[in-house]
C-alpha cells in the first residue's frame, strides 16, 4: 500500500485511529490561527501515549528556527514539513528529514522543486493567503509525466472519491490527507479514515518512509 499521512491531528483518539488504519505518519500543525492548530504541550502528550507506533511530523509556516528546533526535541518529531516561504538554505539546516511544501498554481510552480535539497517535496493546492488544508485539489495533469530527483508527496483535497485517480495520474511516492477524512476542521471521522484506508489498501507500496 502507498504510504499515507493523516495531517491536522489534534487529539489522541484521532491519532489512534490513524495507527489502527495503517497510516504511516500523522501531522501536527503548529501554525497560529489554523483551524487545526495544536500546542506543543498537547502534541507532546499525544506523542508520549503513542510512542514509536507511527511517525510524527510537525508542520510549520515561516517560523523561527529556534521554535522549530524546540518542537523537534520536546515532542519529539521524526520529520518537519515547511509550508511557507522558507528558502533552500533554511530548509537544509535541520538535523532531521525535511519535507518542503510547494503550492501548485500553474505549470511554472514545479520549477521550484530543483531549488531545494530536501528529503521530499509535498505538492499542495494554491489558495491565496492559505497554507494547506484548503480541501481543494489542483489540476493533476500539471504533474503528470514529470520526473523528479526526490520523493513526491501528493496533497490537496484528497478523499475516497478521487485518491485512486490522483495516484494513477501522478504516481506519487506518498499521499497526505486532511480535510478528506474530517467531520470538521481538526476533528477526524474515524469511519472516513477507515474508508480511506480501505480505498488505497490495494495500491502499490512505493518504499517511501516518513522518517
Amino acid at each position: 500500500m502507498i504510504p499515507f499521512k493523516i495531517c491536522g491531528i489534534t487529539n489522541i483518539k484521532d491519532a489512534l485511529a490513524a495507527i489502527e488504519n495503517k497510516a504511516s505518519a500523522i501531522g501536527f500543525i503548529f501554525v497560529k490561527n489554523s483551524p487545526r492548530e495544536i500546542s506543543f504541550e498537547t502534541a507532546t502528550e499525544i506523542s508520549k501515549k503513542i510512542g514509536d507506533k507511527i511517525s510524527k511530523i510537525g508542520i510549520f509556516v515561516n517560523q523561527e528556527k529556534k521554535i522549530i528546533k524546540k518542537a523537534i526535541k520536546s515532542i519529539p518529531l521524526n520529520m518537519i514539513q515547511l509550508h511557507g516561504d522558507e528558502n533552500p538554505l533554511f530548509c537544509s539546516s535541520f538535523s532531521i528529514p525535511v519535507i518542503k511544501a510547494i503550492q501548485i498554481k500553474n505549470n511554472e510552480s514545479i520549477n521550484k522543486v530543483k531549488e531545494y535539497n530536501v528529503d521530499a517535496i509535498l505538492f499542495d493546492t494554491y489558495k491565496k493567503n492559505v497554507r494547506g488544508g484548503t480541501g481543494s485539489s489542483f489540476d493533476w495533469n500539471i504533474l503528470s509525466n514529470q520526473k523528479y530527483d526526490k520523493p513526491i508527496i501528493l496533497s490537496g483535497g484528497l478523499n475516497t472519491k478521487n485518491v485512486l485517480e490522483a495516484i494513477n495520474t501522478i504516481n506519487p511516492n506518498a499521499i497526505d490527507v486532511n480535510s478528506g477524512v474530517e467531520v470538521s476542521p481538526g476533528i477526524k471521522s474515524h469511519s472516513k479514515v477507515k474508508k480511506f484506508y480501505n480505498t488505497i489498501n490495494q495500491t502499490k507500496n512505493t518504499g517511501f518512509q516518513f522518517e
